[in-house]
């Protein structure tokens, strides 16, 4: 009897630890995330600033075409917005595929952490002693207003596993 007592501690402590683990398991991936996450965040400034840049350059690609437009014909114009609009796109664009090649990788990587952390949680079971007719038993003795150590004693179950039922149904 006492050995029973015992080993349920020993299984809940263990089950503690783990969940302890976990929490820091998770904290852990936690912190590289925000790091991808600014990575992310910087790339995304660097591009604002690239198209700060090319407005401008834009702007005054668009004052000299204004101040050379009676030098120039309509075709020649057509070419130099043609070519002025290429070169501003083809850096955003290729800063966009960065930036998307980035989010979907961390997206990846946060997916595959989720799923082996489901399988992890799925795999913590309950104590054999707390299920049906001890949870009952639990109640009912605690509605009666009977101490938690004297509830714990007449079972043969930890005062952490009383707590946990009652915690468990929400009544305490």
């Amino acid at each position: 009897m006492n050995l029973d007592y015992i080993s349920v501690e020993y299984l809940v402590v263990a089950m503690a630890a783990m969940i302890l683990y976990l929490i820091y398991y998770v904290f852990t991936k936690d912190s590289e995330y925000n790091k991808n996450i600014r990575s992310v965040a910087t790339v995304a400034e660097e591009l604002n600033r690239e198209i700060f840049y090319l407005k401008k350059k834009l702007s005054d690609t668009q004052k000299n075409i204004k101040s050379n437009t009676s030098r120039m014909s309509d075709d020649d114009i057509y070419q130099e917005v043609e070519r002025t609009v290429y070169d501003m796109v083809k850096p955003i664009s290729l800063g966009l595929k960065r930036l998307e090649e980035s989010v979907q990788s961390i997206d990846e990587h946060i997916d595959s952490r989720i799923s082996s952390l489901e399988s992890g949680v799925k795999q913590i079971s309950i104590p054999s002693s707390v299920h049906g007719n001890d949870d009952e038993k639990i109640i009912s003795l605690f509605k009666q207003g009977v101490p938690l150590e004297t509830i714990s004693k007449e079972l043969h179950i930890s005062k952490a596993e009383v707590e946990f039922v009652l915690k468990i149904n929400k009544i305490k």
